[in-house]
């Protein structure tokens, strides 16, 4: 916009010199001086024809300082956080045109030639817009050049980090180095410790879910654990159900008898001259409550008690 505006304000230079000169041929010679006077004015306000002029004013002693800080983060957490930023495609803390936010179609690059060899420890990274109008933060830029920025990681200890960014802008045509005021510098800065934040909340949300998952799946397994244990508890509770049956079923064989065919006595005593309590038909189920070496004393279904010979007796089916 501004080079057009120059281009007309050129354009209507001629105009304005012709028709002084017209004006001039019959003026007298103290309104010519006038006119000469309005002339050089008029000659004055036409902008320049590269760029544009900048009205944020920087005192001179902060051009070309190097952006530095530390960073509480390891070295390898600051690598991908400059690596992120260096690959975004813009350049922050700088515009050419007033209704921009900021330098766009940036890239990275390996190496650039406007900065000296860095020959330190750390990681170098750079990014570069080249084509860009008189960009805004950069000492006296009035023509299109290259805009580069400079990134340096440099590992402190193990849970510290240096990073040092400069920036500079170059004119095509002169080949002028401008150095930048710190806008680029700061931002670019900013926008790598946001990266480095986002990383780090991202990092502790994954670390919160993954306890969150963690004590999801240890419920899970104390709830698996107690249903193993109820089941263990209710198949050993069926299990010695199933061997109290069969010890009943043991004792009852033991302790039941049937009478044999055809049939035999209940005594009152165990004596074959004692008197009958009873007549037992045969199949007759009794319960032996006293062993003696030849008599039992018995308990009928009906409730009776009373004694009957071994050999009147046989096991249970």
């Amino acid at each position: 916009m501004c080079r057009i505006a120059g281009w007309k304000a050129f354009f209507r230079l001629p105009v304005a010199v012709a028709t002084s000169r017209a004006l001039a041929i019959h003026l007298p010679q103290r309104n010519q001086i006038l006119l000469a006077v309005s002339t050089i004015l008029l000659l004055g306000t036409v902008p320049p024809l590269h760029g544009r002029q900048h009205k944020r004013k920087v005192a001179p002693e902060n051009y070309g300082l190097v952006f530095s800080t530390e960073i509480a983060s390891p070295e390898s957490e600051v690598l991908k956080a400059v690596e992120a930023i260096v690959n975004n495609g813009s350049i922050q803390g700088s515009k050419e045109f007033n209704r921009d936010k900021y330098i766009e179609n940036a890239s990275a690059a390996t190496s650039s030639p406007w900065f000296p060899e860095w020959k330190e420890a750390g990681k170098v990274y750079y990014k570069v817009r080249p084509g860009v109008l008189a960009p805004l933060n950069f000492r006296d830029s009035k023509d299109e050049g290259t805009l580069a920025v400079r990134y340096v990681v440099q590992s402190k200890d193990a849970s510290k980090t240096i990073l040092r960014i400069d920036a500079v802008f170059v004119e095509d045509f002169h080949r002028t180095v401008h150095p930048s005021d710190g806008s680029v510098e700061n931002a670019e800065g900013q926008e790598i410790e946001n990266q480095i934040d986002a990383v780090e909340t991202e990092k502790k949300q994954s670390e919160e879910r993954e306890k969150q998952r963690q004590e999801r799946l240890a419920g899970q397994e104390l709830e698996r654990k107690r249903l193993a244990d109820e089941s263990s508890v209710l198949a050993a509770a069926q299990t010695s159900a199933q061997t109290l049956d069969q010890h009943l079923e043991f004792l009852r064989h033991q302790a039941e008898r049937v009478v044999k065919a055809p049939g035999g006595q209940l005594k009152s005593a165990p004596f074959h001259t004692a008197t009958n309590v009873k007549s037992l038909e045969a199949g007759a189920e009794v319960v032996i409550v006293i062993v003696t070496p030849y008599w039992f004393g018995v308990e009928t279904t009906d409730g009776q008690h009373g004694w009957i010979n071994h050999g009147q007796l046989e096991p249970l089916p």
